[in-house]
């Protein structure tokens, strides 16, 4: 119930305030969480905004970046039904403010009624006095040559007032662009909230991600890998076109209880151990493997992949071996079980006796928080500033907030990655919780249907504010049915379907593109002889590699600005249902990518599409070229409905659609 006081409302701040906001989008969870866009792009808001009567309106979007103490604005339009819009631009890292200010704007009221009475031939000395009134006070906000302008004008509308066939000048522009710069706003509504938006740098929106476990990249079967040995193979990376070398953890690995191949409770001598069981008595999160070598051959990694184009992500993983130094240091931070022993991570009936999950809910969380909090800091200052978190769903929601923001602080061009294969609602709150990407469920998606209804979701959704993903064929956890299924042109199909439905997808390698297919078991996900617990040497050079057709497609995503976003995502009509059709757009329209993929891996497919031909600035009744990036192929084609065929062997065309206007008579010139 509404409380008052004597005859007021509490809280009212004004009774004079009669102009109403709200409705205002995007807002995440009533503004409780950011919005996220990169550097370069626009912020597009939209808000409800009216007033009791009919008086007319006026609004802005005011937005600062939040070192900025002055905030900036843009009229806002109307959309019709009081709806109104405006963008603004986000050019910084960091956290931009932006809400909506509206005001009843007087002078448009006395114009639009003024010029109604003149066409119906009612205006009177009146109306022109009114007028004088509100450009007088228009001049006193005002400065300068403006103010003198202004109140020149104010005379001349009172000098006027008897001279009915004056009242037109009422109306002159040049007097409604002076006195609109200088509104009265003295009884101004603002949305009670400012909204926050997180520009973050290009590569939060766009890359392609390459898993590489270090260990094994030395090329001679049995040989523990180097950091120099991954120096040496940047080139075949770099070659494939990937933006993002992301490696697995690269800390020293305990050894109690320590699994052998094929996650074997028990391991044998010389078994390697998970990568992700951290911690010995060389150290913890802050340490090397001494088998890979040192923090100088670390830092020379990193610096070689940055001359070709490639940053290093690492992992983050907070768990513990028994060996980790935390383990005896911080017994406090882990759940102690009744016979006094730690309890190890399960996921039953799964076991992972070689890992000790971190308590959360320990009486001692905020020297645990630091700690986490000091470990991205520490690889931060090795000039890592992208992080691939293992399990963040299993860790504490208020942890990452505070963390991540923690870290921005000091280092805002961080990218964190939420490794979270788990139910939608968490996934989202980590997404809105600071993470600039998310593993999703694209793994598992392999029908039209499928495909459809969810990567709609995640492009056109409200999500898409917030959760941004990244497209993974597979991982080393997880070897889905249909590449275990789908021989070579499985593989073919679903890193196409990976680079071109999302602006950052990934793989991981080499198992990817050398086409490793063997489950450990029927029915199972997990790889046989999986690289997590043990050290393979794979035969890059096999003929049976994908590794060209990678870097053609990688090449296609860099070549086309369409292929760097994800929100521009438009599937069309295709009468086979073992076909998909799909687009992307730039907002100039100056690039236009239409993909078609054969989504049956053992048999070609053919079909007729019924493409959306506005959506791709297609004028009807016009010619047009269809590039097959992918093939090589150049198609004429007119209207929306054409042939496609696709084999196994070639499943998916990356057509590049190029139009001539009417009056172009080929096709030597292309928008």
């Amino acid at each position: 119930m509404t409380k008052t006081t004597g005859n007021f409302i509490a809280g009212v701040e004004s009774g004079q305030i009669r102009v109403v906001i709200e409705g205002v989008l995007p807002e995440v969870d009533g503004g409780r969480f950011p919005i996220k866009r990169v550097c370069g792009e626009t912020v597009t808001v939209e808000a409800d905004v009216f007033a009791d009567g009919h008086d007319a309106i006026a609004c802005v979007l005011r937005f600062r970046h939040e070192r900025d103490h002055q905030w900036s604005e843009v009229p806002m339009l109307s959309l019709g039904n009081d709806r109104w819009r405006a963008a603004f631009p986000v050019t910084e890292l960091g956290r931009y403010w932006y809400t909506v200010e509206g005001w009843v704007d007087h002078f448009t009221t006395w114009q639009r009624n003024l010029q109604k009475r003149i066409q119906a031939g009612q205006s009177d000395p009146t109306d022109l006095l009114i007028g004088a009134r509100i450009v007088d006070n228009a001049s006193s906000r005002a400065a300068g040559t403006d103010a003198v302008i202004l109140s020149e004008w104010a005379i001349r509308l009172e000098s006027c007032a008897e001279n009915s066939q004056a009242h037109s000048l009422g109306l002159d522009s040049e007097l409604t662009v002076l006195v609109t710069r200088y509104p009265d706003r003295n009884h101004a509504a603002r949305y009670y909230k400012n909204l926050a938006v997180v520009a973050e740098r290009l590569r939060a929106r766009t890359g392609a991600w390459y898993e590489m476990f270090p260990r094994s990249r030395s090329g001679e079967h049995g040989r523990h890998g180097t950091f120099a040995d991954c120096v040496a193979s940047l080139p075949y990376i770099s070659k494939m076109g990937f933006d993002v070398l992301y490696l697995p953890p690269i800390h020293p690995i305990g050894t109690t209880k320590r699994k052998g191949k094929n996650n074997a409770e028990t391991a044998q001598p010389g078994d390697v151990g998970s990568p992700w069981a951290i911690g010995s008595y060389h150290g913890g999160h802050t340490a090397i493997e001494p088998a890979l070598g040192t923090f100088d051959d670390f830092r020379k990694l990193v610096v070689s992949a940055t001359e070709l184009g490639l940053e290093i992500a690492i992992d983050l993983a907070f768990q513990c071996s028994p060996d980790h130094p935390w383990v005896s240091e911080h017994p406090e931070w882990f759940r102690q079980r009744p016979d006094g022993t730690i309890q190890y991570a399960e996921n039953p009936p799964k076991k992972y006796q070689d890992i000790y999950p971190i308590d959360f809910e320990t009486e001692s969380w905020r020297s645990l928080w630091q700690a986490l909090l000091d470990v991205v800091l520490f690889w931060a200052g090795q000039d890592i500033r992208i992080f691939r978190v293992d399990n963040p769903h299993t860790k504490a929601f208020p942890f990452w907030e505070w963390m991540i923001d923690s870290v921005r602080q000091q280092f805002p061009d961080a990218i964190f990655l939420a490794e979270a294969f788990t139910r939608p609602k968490v996934m989202g709150r980590l997404a809105k919780l600071g993470f600039a990407q998310s593993y999703t469920y694209f793994t598992w998606r392999n029908t039209k249907e499928e495909l459809t209804q969810y990567l709609t979701e995640l492009t056109a959704s409200p999500s898409r504010e917030y959760f941004r993903p990244n497209l993974w064929p597979n991982t080393p956890d997880i070897l889905p049915e249909y590449l275990q299924l789908g021989g070579r042109a499985g593989f073919m199909i679903r890193i196409g379907l990976a680079a071109t439905l999302g602006a950052s997808y990934g793989i991981y390698g080499p198992a990817f593109e050398l086409c490793h297919s063997e489950p450990r078991t029927s029915g199972s996900e997990e790889y046989l002889n999986s690289e997590k617990y043990e050290i393979q040497s794979p035969d890059l050079g096999s003929a049976w590699s994908l590794r060209d057709y990678i870097a053609r497609i990688n090449a296609i995503r860099k070549e086309n600005l369409a292929l760097q976003e994800s929100w521009n995502l438009q599937f069309h009509e295709i009468d086979n249902p073992l076909m998909i059709c799909y687009s992307k757009v730039t907002a100039d329209g100056a690039n236009v990518i239409v993909v078609v993929v054969n989504l049956d891996s053992g048999h070609g497919q053919a079909g007729w599409t019924n493409l959306d031909l506005p959506s791709l600035r297609i004028e009807s009744g016009v010619p047009y070229q269809a590039h097959d990036l992918l093939g090589g192929g150049r198609y004429l084609w007119n209207g929306p409905r054409n042939y496609v065929e696709l084999s196994v062997l070639q499943p998916l065309h990356v057509l590049q659609l190029r139009r001539k206007s009417r009056t172009e008579r080929d096709f030597d010139y292309y928008l």
